[in-house]
């Protein structure tokens, strides 16, 4: 289950991202974190922290809570 999790946040992160028209550097650069997590997230194999979601939301200009009920409608 936790692959399927990691996956579909990763889907949803790239597709936030592309949305936002930020590259994997732009959108690491934003939300502070290495350009390489940002990769390894959006390909499933890290999931982020908490702290780390809030900043990523913020980056994308979206609540914590939309990335999460994206995952969750991903997970059907």
């Amino acid at each position: 289950m936790a692959l399927e999790i990691g996956l579909a946040f990763g889907h949803v992160l790239r597709q936030k991202r592309k949305e936002a028209g930020l590259t994997q550097e732009q959108l690491a650069l934003e939300a502070d974190v290495q350009r390489n997590y940002v990769s390894l997230m959006e390909r499933g194999i890290n999931q982020p922290t908490i702290a780390v979601l809030f900043k990523l939301a913020n980056a994308l200009k979206c609540s914590p809570s939309t990335l999460i009920l994206s995952v969750e409608e991903e997970l059907g």
